[in-house]
Order: C-alpha cells, then structure tokens, then sequence
C-alpha cells in the first residue's frame, strides 16, 4: 500500500530543494517567529491527534437501541401501549432501558480504558524559535500539541518525531519506522532528496520525510514541520484509503440478526393465528387481541439484549481486571470467541526483534566454536572504538552468544582502531594487538578482524574462484533457511604508520559463517500450542523473507508448509486467493494491501478472522478482520481502528481473552436454548389451548406475571460456570441450529404442557385451571433452567437461587393474596401428585434428550 502525503501543508514536502520546500511554508532554518507560531496555530489548530470523539451518554444510549430485538421489544411495547395493556408496556420499557443502560456503560468503561492509554505517546520536542523577526533563534522544548507547518525541529537518538517533518540537516540519521511500514530494521535518512522523481510512498521510500510515529535510532538531524494534526500520516490522511469504508457485519451481528428475524416470522405467524383461532372456532373476535399479544411477548426472549450485555460486560470486565486486555466493543468478546483463524506479523509477536546465534561453522562446513571468539572480538572493540551512536543489535548478539559460550576476550586483546559499518558499507573491521606477545611487540604487527555480509567479505579474501563461489552458495544456502549470515576473516598487517582504511581490508583469510535468527519471543510457542488446543488456526503475514518467517515458525512448533510470497498472491483472483489462504500458514513479503486481501479471502472462505496489528500499515487489515486486535504499544490510530486493546504483544492473554469470549457466548447459547425451547412450548400449548377449551387458558396478566418471573430468572444465567470444554472450540450463535434445538425441545415442552392440561381438566377443573397451568409452567422452566444450562456439574449459587425462587412462585402464589388478584385459585391435592408424575415422566425426557443431542458437541448449538 502506498501512501502519499498530499495533505501536507507544504506543496513539494516530500521533493523538491530544501529551498524550494522553506519557500512554501513562508519558514527558514532559523525558525518561525513567535507571533508567526500563534497565527499558525489558531489556523491550523493543535498538533494532536484526531481521534473518534467519544461519545456522549444519549448517543451511546440511541446508538444501543439500534440491536434487532431491541427494536423488536419496543415494537411490541408500543402495540401494548396501543391496547391500554400497561403493564406489559412498562415492563418492556424497564427491559429495554436497562439493556441499553448495560451496554452504554461497558463502552462508555471501555473507551475511558483505551484514551488512557493514549497518553504513552511523545509529549515535547526540541524546537527552533525567534522571539522577534530580528532576534536570533532560540532552541527550547515545546508541547508536541503547540507545533505548527514551519516549524524547525531538531532531532537526537530516542526523540519521537512530533510531526511530518522534511529534513533541512541530516548526520547519520536513520530512524525506526515500524509503526508506518512494519519493517524492524532502522530506515537510513538524508536531507536531500533523491535522484528522480519522489515516489508517493511513506517511510524510506522518501528519504528526506520523517513522519510522526517514528523513532530517532541514530545520528541527529533537523528537520520542517510539514504537518501536524489531522494532515499527518499517522492521523489517518490516507487518500482513498479502503479501511476507512464501513466494515462488514460480524459473526454476532449476524448471528442476532439471523434469530432476530427468526423470532420475527413466528410472531408475525402466531398472533395472527390467535386471532383468527379466536374468532372462527370461539367467536371471540377481538376481545382476544390482548391474548394474541401477550403470546407474541410470550414468545419473544424479552430479556436476550440484557443477558447478552450481562454476560458480555461480564466477561470484558473479568478481562479489565487482570490489566491484560481491554474489550472497546461488548460484541467484540462475542466474535473473539467465534474466532478459527488469527492472522499476525512475526516481528515482536513471534519474536522479540532482536538476533541470537544459531551456528557458527567454518569453510568446510563444521561447527568451529572459533569463528564465534573472533567474531566477539570484533564486535567487542567495534563497539568500544567507533562510538556508534546506538549498539548495534548483530554485534550484542554476537557478544551474548560469546559470553553464554564463556569466551573471555575482553583482556586477551588490545584494541588500535576500529572502521565500523555505514552507509553503503557493509561490514566492520576491528584492528587489535596482543600484549605481551614478543612475537607482535618485535615485528609490530597488527591483527585484522573483519565481519560482515558475506558478499563484501568474500571479496575481500584470498580465495581461488572455485572457493569463493562454494562459499557463495553456502552463504545463500543458510540465508534461504532464514538465517542473517555474517562472514568472518582475518588477516595479520604490518603497522602501517597512518590510519587504517578500507583499502588495508584485503587478502584476509577466510575463518567462517556466523547464523543468526530472531529470538522466539517467550511465551510465544505455548501460546501457539494453546491456541491450535483451542481450535484457532494462526497465519503469519510478514514482510520479511520466506525463509526466515518459516524458520521461526518451525523453531515455534507451527508447521510452515510452503511459504507463500506477495508476487504469487498478486496473480490469483479472489476465489483462487481464498482457496490459497485456507491451505497456507506463512505469507511473506507482504505489503499492507495484500494483508488486508489475505484477511478478506479468509473471511470469504467461511472463516471468523482475527488480525493482531499495531502499525499504519495494519489498518487496512484489521478493518478487514471480522476482530481487528492491537497491543498498547501500537500507534493511536491502530488502538482507535482495533476491537481490542492488549497490554502487550502476548498471545497468551489473547487465547485467554478468546477463552472468556467462548464462555460468554456458551451463557447467551444456553440462555438462548432454555427461553426459547420453553416459550415455543407454551405457545403451540396456548394455541391449542386455545382451539380446545372454551375460556381462555391464561389471562393476558397471569402470562405477564408469569413472564416476569421467569425473566427475573433467567438474569442468573449470566453468572453460569460454563462446562470446561466451552472454551476449547469456537462458539458462533447458529440461527439454523438454534431452530432445530428449539423446535425439537419446544415439542417435548408442549407435550409436557398437554399432559398437565389433561391433569387440570381432570383434577382441577375449569376454576383451577389457569393456576394449574400457571405453576406447571414455573415447575417446568425451572427444571429446563437446571437440565439444559451450558454448565457441568452443580450450578452456582446465582443458578440455584433463581431456580428456587421460580419453583416457590409456581407453588405458592396461587394460594396468596396476589394470586387471588390475579383470577387464582388454590388447587387440589390431588392435582399436586399428578403433576409429579408428569414433571418426573418430562425431566426423564429432558435427559434423554439432552445426552444425545446436546453433550456430545462442544459448541453452544449442535
């Protein structure tokens, strides 16, 4: 992905003389004035990051109100209203209020988690200012915020760069510019353009640009202000970028809006039916609309919006507490958990960024503990003689491996001189004596040790042809396994009398190759192994070499296959990209767009994706992903882009958060499964009823009673211990399996319900039958609550406090003052020990069932 800062205040930023570029901005390298500075400021407004503004309490709230069964329960509210049904109509309101106020509150919890960590970001820089337009520059430190397009700022090792800037001075500047381009090796800089014209891209690709997110590895350096604020790269001003497109609707989304709709036909279906049931075989007419409509409440899992947030807000907090992971959006956790692929960069995820030793062989190919102790040497007196600005990562690997093999060099040695790498040179020389050795002291000579990429230090060595080319291949060979190769040599030189130089590195004597790979970051291969038990599949998208990508990989215990490389993907349409990314694990030399296209054909390949990114040029990819994850680490615009915020780079607390995200989703499943089993029983029951008797088999406010009791209870499923096997494969909300579970258990609930209509008729008669049929419904959802909640073994205390209370309301309301208020009589006892019969008989079937339906699979729907 390219991108081209058209947005800059400055035409010509990224090309053009430095003159050219002071010219447009109206600045100098002496700086803008004061006065200058506050007129820019007012104009351009602060150098802050944009950002989404959060939002306010009565957004948060509208926006809540947006969820289908949200909708579906203030529809139904509103026809309650209509028929002067008041009761329902304010129970539905409390419902909805206190669904909408739940899931304001975890967003609202959540984005307060995230703006803190926006404060982890550079606060001041060292800017050029004049007092007055005659006064000479003063250097001070400013608020990062108060810069404005022509400012001078001026850079060292470790600064931040605060802005956009084009460089007006550069000394062995580079910068690190991985939260941009994703690449961990530092980008050398340079104040005058190059030759060409200036492609449209970020990064090293213009190399007199330093923009705002990158880090001063080395050398220093001043620089313009060509942007700030919302014009700068980093703040998103990507022309035409794809990820700033509304992202498609996810596994939850989805899910709700497949049950939602489900719900939906059977309401539109069952009223209607009461109706006509009503008027043609009754002639009721519509003195039975409120029945028709306490069906369609009956009917409806009034308390779904605020079980889901429960459990989801639940969960997300569990999370919050351990400091680990912050989840920015409640139905995130839904899709985390739904999560069978997880797409991340190898660059600090599977590794730690930094090189340790592998081998160390000679030219022959044998392990040679020797070539290490020449290497260290070389390293230790480059390091100690050339003043480099920053250590260099191979030689403090070289130095750790040499230390952890007990080399001892520090003394064996004098250091002369040393001739470190640089721009365009690729290796380093380290010139040293050993003292005390009569055979050096008398004939004065000096010893050569050089290191280096093996192209420039075979040139360098005395080797016939045949050789050098052997060790060629050699070299490519290691790199091609993934390895960074480094060739020593040495070579023993009379004292020249003059400074060493470049020219004194020649006929050296081959010693060896030194392999060095990226260290496995330590949690990273449990985490791999953790999160292949728990059926997520993990793809590595890199920029880096194929080689080395398929080396950590197997170096991790994640089997590479065959890596896949960017120029191949470019040649494959979306359905062959799809087939293509399903079979592979390493894709490598990946830009950003081709990131975000692998994440795409997953999706469309019937995967929930998840994408770990922290960079600019992640975004396109974590827009992409159905669960967009980033570390603290990553620059703000990532954290805004992302579902979910991680403490660090550590796959260990995802595949816990993923964990936590399972279990939720088996809450909402097994909450799902009871309501709605049991309501579809009650109403086929109703409408048979219905057809059957010559009263009404309930009044409309026994079923709002009775609905409210069972809500009451159900808000205890929030608080289940799912079974331990709930986390171990993803859990997605299935519309059509939820259909067939409710179809099947809704059955076998109206069989229930028949049988005690049969009790009733028989042992109660007509005056009893509404409380009859009143507490075998209270008996009955209490039963399914225990039989077929998700969990294992004995429910918490929540649980079984619920199913208590659902089971003392059935027995005893009857025979109560409020019972009598709502057209109850008191039963006979008679009905009590059949009733028994009945229940025994239908928890008998509940487990039969149950056991061949439900507990061989480990998803929350078969």
């Amino acid at each position: 992905m390219a991108w081209a800062p058209e947005a800059h205040a400055a035409p010509g930023a990224g090309g053009g003389s430095t003159l050219e570029v002071l010219r447009a901005l109206a600045s100098g390298p002496r700086g803008l004035t004061e006065a200058e500075a506050g007129d820019r400021l007012a104009r351009h407004g602060e150098n802050v990051f944009p950002g989404r503004r959060p939002a306010s309490w009565p957004r948060r709230l509208a926006r809540s109100l947006r969820d289908p069964f949200t909708a579906v329960l203030l529809c139904l509210g509103l026809v309650s209203a209509t028929l002067a049904a008041w009761g329902t109509a304010c129970v539905i309101a409390v419902l909805v209020g206190v669904s909408c106020l739940l899931r304001a509150t975890g967003e609202h919890r959540a984005d307060r988690s995230v703006a803190a960590l926006r404060e982890l970001v550079a606060t001041t820089a060292t800017v050029r200012r004049r007092p007055s337009r005659d006064a000479p520059p003063v250097t001070r430190e400013l608020p990062v915020d108060a810069l404005v397009p022509g400012d001078v700022v001026l850079l060292a090792p470790g600064d931040l760069v605060p802005a956009d800037l084009r460089l007006l001075r550069a000394t062995g500047l580079t910068v690190h510019e991985g939260a941009l381009t994703g690449e961990s090796t530092p980008v050398e800089k340079r104040a005058r353009p190059g030759t060409g014209a200036a492609p449209a891209a970020a990064g090293s690709e213009r190399p007199a640009l330093c923009l705002q997110g990158s880090s001063v590895v080395s050398g220093t350096g001043s620089g313009v202000v060509v942007a700030t604020g919302r014009a700068t790269v980093l703040s998103g001003a990507l022309p035409g970028a794809r990820w700033r497109t509304r992202r498609p609707a996810g596994p939850f989304e989805r899910s709700v809006n497949g049950i939602a709709w489900t719900l939906i036909r059977f309401m539109l279906l069952t009223a209607p039916l009461v109706l006509i049931a009503g008027a043609l075989v009754r002639g009721r007419g519509l003195e039975a609309l409120p029945f028709a409509v306490a069906v369609a409440v009956a009917l409806t899992p009034e308390m779904l919006p605020v079980i889901v947030t429960s459990a989801l807000a639940r969960g997300a907090g569990l999370l919050a507490r351990g400091g680990e992971v912050v989840v920015r959006r409640l139905p995130a956790l839904h899709d985390l958990g739904a999560v069978d692929v997880l797409c991340v960069d190898k660059t600090g995820t599977l590794t730690e960024d930094r090189p340790v030793l592998a081998l160390c062989e000679d030219g022959d190919g044998r392990p040679d503990p020797g070539v290490l102790h020449w290497a260290a040497v070389n390293a230790l007196w480059t390091l100690h003689l050339a003043e480099l600005p920053v250590p260099d990562a191979l030689d403090e690997a070289v130095l750790d491996a040499g230390a952890a093999a007990g080399e001892e060099y520090g003394e064996e040695y004098e250091g002369v001189e040393a001739l470190p790498c640089g721009p365009g040179r690729r290796l380093s020389t380290a010139v040293v004596r050993r003292p005390g050795d009569s055979r050096f002291a008398l004939a004065r000579t000096h010893l050569l040790v050089v290191k280096g990429a093996p192209e420039d230090v075979l040139d360098r060595c005395a080797l016939a042809p045949a050789d050098r080319e052997r060790l060629a291949r050699r070299a490519a060979g290691l790199a091609h396994e993934g390895l960074r190769v480094l060739a020593v040599a040495r070579a023993e030189r009379p004292v020249p009398g003059r400074p060493y130089g470049p020219a004194d590195e020649r006929e050296l004597t081959f010693t060896g190759f030194l392999g060095l790979s990226d260290a496995p970051a330590p949690t990273a291969a449990a985490a791999l192994a953790d999160l292949t038990r728990h059926g997520v599949t993990v793809k590595v998208l890199t920029g880096d070499h194929p080689g080395t990508a398929a080396r950590v990989c197997r170096e991790l215990g994640l089997r590479p296959g065959t890596p896949v490389t960017a120029d191949r993907i470019d040649a494959l349409d979306e359905a062959e990209l799809a087939r293509l990314a399903d079979r592979t694990t390493v894709f490598a030399r990946c830009t950003p767009e081709h990131k975000a296209r692998i994440v795409r054909a997953l999706r469309a390949g019937r995967h929930t994706t998840g994408f770990l990114g922290d960079g600019v040029n992640d975004l396109a990819a974590l827009h992409a992903a159905d669960v967009g994850v980033c570390p603290r680490q990553g620059v703000d615009v990532a954290r805004e882009s992302a579902d979910v915020v991680l403490a660090s780079k550590d796959l260990t607390a995802l595949d816990r958060a993923i964990v936590v995200g399972r279990r939720s989703t088996a809450n909402i499943a097994s909450y799902l499964r009871i309501t709605l089993s049991s309501n579809l029983g009650n109403v086929i029951a109703m409408l048979v009823a219905g057809l059957m008797l010559p009263f009404l088999p309930m009044f409309p406010a026994q079923v709002l009673v009775q609905n409210l009791c069972f809500d009451a209870a159900q808000l205890a499923l929030a608080f289940d211990r799912p079974a331990p096997g709930a986390g171990a494969r993803p859990a997605v909300l299935r519309p059509r399996a939820l259909l067939r579970f409710m179809t099947g258990f809704g059955l076998l609930n109206a069989a229930a319900d028949l049988a005690t209509f049969g009790v009733l008729v028989l042992a109660a008669g007509e005056d009893g039958f509404q409380a009859g049929w009143f507490t075998e419904n209270l008996l009955t959802q209490a039963m399914v609550m225990v039989l077929l909640r998700s969990g294992r073994g004995r429910a918490p205390g929540p649980v079984r406090c619920a199913v208590a209370g659902l089971a003392v309301v059935g027995l005893l309301l009857p025979v109560t003052p409020v019972g009598a208020m709502l057209s109850m009589s008191p039963l006979p006892p008679l009905y009590y020990g059949l009733l028994g019969l009945v229940l025994g008989l239908y928890a008998v079937c509940l487990a039969v069932a149950r056991g061949r339906w439900v507990s061989p699979l480990p998803r929350p729907f078969p």
